[in-house]
């Protein structure tokens, strides 16, 4: 069995993936991260020195040994009851959480696309993730984050030559569509110096403007690539940042990523430890690309929908291949030891 893991208002891509898993005669659970709550019964017991954790849903009954693989696809807050009193609501979290991580981590043994860990880790450190792209060999923008106004003022005129963009570290929501809340990617100019009062209560990413022919969304599943190019430079809104064109609908186009582009983020991923990541970048006028950032929960809907690339197909036999090769390995080496 296959366990998906994401929240319960997903949709399209969490269904492309389970369908095809189907169809490839893999058994497959849907997990929702926000009702590992009051809403299931688990049990967690090591009374034969073996530790199963045995879940039980409204629809499902489940034990940790029969788990085969694991698609990490989103992680959400457990939910909550209504009329839980405030004053319980911080153990409740507390406890819920702590199961669900034992949960998680008592399936560490089986492939996962991703490990949750490393996962969150290259999620939660964008500078790390610059650092590990430019040693792959592309080429990242200055970047400075800070929650110092001084330092912010110096980048923008020692570094950046007056052309500085600012952005959030992380993400305030996740959606294929671009239009749930979120702060964009937004042009500082000079006079937007004078108001950085307020970035000791949250610092931000500041880089240097990147002067960009169009954007590229890549997808890359375990070796291979879905790339979208979209131009959103019609739209004054989204010149910055495409999620942000509310005055026109910005298309996706098909592309064909350069073979030595397409190889340095191969060794970048490996470098990683990530099999999926969403990866941004900028291709230049003069014909360069600008690694932006790599998101290993970052959506691709989209262009599945609308560019018909068979994301969702290629997850589900990545991840049927690595229960293969795993159960494969762990033969090889039952007969090693038998030998």
């Amino acid at each position: 069995m296959i366990l998906c893991i994401t929240h319960s208002n997903d949709f399209y891509t969490i269904d492309i993936v389970i369908n095809k898993l189907k169809e490839l005669g893999v058994e497959v659970l849907r997990f929702n991260s926000d009702d590992f709550s009051y809403k299931i019964s688990f049990e967690y017991n090591n009374f034969s020195g073996q530790q199963i954790l045995k879940l039980k849903g409204s629809d499902f009954e489940i034990t940790s040994d029969k788990i085969k693989a694991v698609w990490y696809r989103k992680l959400w807050n457990v939910s909550i009851p209504e009329n839980l009193d405030d004053n319980y609501k911080k153990i409740y979290y507390q406890e819920y959480n702590t199961m669900r991580s034992i949960f998680f981590e008592s399936l560490k043994n089986v492939p996962w696309i991703n490990p949750i860990q490393i996962d969150h880790e290259i999620a939660d450190n964008k500078l790390e993730q610059l650092k590990l792209a430019s040693e792959a060999g592309l080429l990242v923008p200055k970047s400075l984050f800070t929650n110092n106004s001084e330092a912010v003022r110096d980048f923008f005129y020692s570094e950046c030559n007056k052309q500085m963009i600012a952005k959030l570290h992380g993400a305030l929501s996740r959606s294929m569509f671009g239009n749930t809340p979120f702060f964009p990617t937004t042009l500082i100019h000079e006079e937007d110096l004078e108001n950085l009062d307020s970035l000791i209560y949250c610092p931000m990413i500041f880089q240097e403007k990147i002067e960009k022919e169009y954007e590229l969304r890549i997808i890359y599943v375990d070796g291979d690539f879905f790339t979208g190019k979209i131009n959103a430079q019609n739209s004054i809104a989204g010149s910055t940042d495409w999620r942000a064109a509310n005055d026109t609908r910005p298309t996706w186009e098909k592309y064909e990523l350069p073979l030595e582009i397409g190889n340095s983020i191969k060794k970048m991923m490996n470098t990683m430890n990530l099999f999926f990541g969403a990866i941004d970048m900028i291709r230049q006028k003069n014909g360069e690309y600008i690694f932006l950032e790599v998101n290993p929960q970052g959506e691709w809907g989209m262009l599945q929908r609308d560019l018909g690339l068979p994301i969702g197909e290629a997850i589900a036999i990545k991840m049927a291949n690595r229960i293969a090769k795993n159960e494969l390995e762990i033969n090889n080496k039952k007969h090693s030891i038998t030998a």
